[in-house]
């Protein structure tokens, strides 16, 4: 596998004016994980968008579905898609660190799947307490901004949260400050993760009848052969529409979706660090068919999964 120099989004241009507000938001994050608002609070902030079909896409975890379906907390006009974020590492392709593999539609019962999220929220705990203690020697110490951390909740951890914590510690002046001088691949802070590589985990959702699709890959235009390589293992979507995504990336990487036909996603990746999530929504354009089409491939898939020999039909 090749890829060019890693970065998590598309270099800076003019901000998307959506013609229409979106109806779908398929790249959403809770405190769950790495975002600030609590599952619940996302929903009603989406209906209250005007969001129709809704992902949550917590890394690494589902406990944010599985507590709204639980509670019965899913208000009536909203579809709330099972989703995954997986930090995949990126074993043997150059100079990438990891790249993120998305999951729709999965199963929230398929046991397989959950043990592989335990062995990665395990993996994340590790990695957090071994950033802490590479700052703590770096003479930035944290401990008392993290101590509040619920790891009976946010199970998921990651560096936005130590980020969060440079910030309030007054050792970086934001998250992305943090990320680029501190915690960002190459930086004093830095510790590698362990878990998953990309092929694992596209074969990890797919088991657990999930459409695997790639994450915030700006690069895709230039990396059309890994593509190939990812799609020939089960990659089936690609994101298109990005919060940091020009008008021009999205129609570019639209096009490399359309020639792998790769099922085309997209979403405002909101965490809720920089805007409140109207805000992130309203710069978000997602047309309708985005949504139609990925809720048709799901159909397929469970159609499939309910056909294959020795399943019992919804099951």
């Amino acid at each position: 596998m090749t890829a060019g120099r890693p970065r998590r989004h598309a270099p800076p241009g003019e901000p998307v004016i959506p013609p229409a507000p979106s109806t779908i938001d398929l790249h959403t994050h809770t405190s769950r994980s790495d975002g600030l608002l609590e599952p619940a609070a996302l929903v009603a902030a989406a209906v209250a968008a005007g969001v129709r079909l809704l992902a949550i896409t917590d890394h690494d975890t589902l406990g944010a579905y599985r507590e709204l379906v639980a509670a019965d907390a899913i208000p009536p006009g909203i579809e709330l898609i099972c989703g995954i974020e997986i930090n995949a590492l990126a074993k043997g392709i150059p100079n990438v660190d990891e790249l993120h593999v998305l999951g729709f539609g999965l199963d929230p019962a398929d046991a397989a799947f959950e043990a592989a999220l335990v062995d990665q929220r395990a993996a994340r705990r590790v990695r957090f307490e071994r950033t802490v203690a590479r700052l703590r020697d770096l003479g930035l110490p944290i401990d008392a901004h993290v101590a509040g951390v619920n790891l009976a909740l946010d199970d998921a951890l990651g560096r936005p949260t130590i980020a969060r914590a440079l910030v309030a510690a007054g050792y970086a002046e934001s998250i992305e400050d943090a990320f680029q001088r501190l915690i960002g691949h190459g930086c004093p802070a830095y510790v590698p993760r362990d878990g998953l590589d990309p092929i694992e985990a596209i074969e990890a959702i797919r088991a657990a009848g999930g459409l695997p699709a790639l994450a915030h890959f700006w690069e895709a235009p230039t990396q059309v052969p890994l593509l190939r390589e990812l799609q020939a293992v089960g990659l089936g979507g690609l994101e298109v529409h990005h919060a940091s995504f020009t008008p021009e990336a999205s129609a570019t990487i639209g096009a490399v979706a359309a020639e792998l036909r790769l099922v085309p996603t997209g979403g405002t990746d909101f965490h809720g660090d920089i805007q409140p999530y109207a805000d992130a929504h309203a710069a978000l354009h997602l047309p309708d068919e985005i949504g139609d089409g990925l809720l048709a491939e799901l159909a397929r898939l469970r159609d499939g999964r309910a056909r294959a020999p020795g399943r019992v039909a919804g099951a």
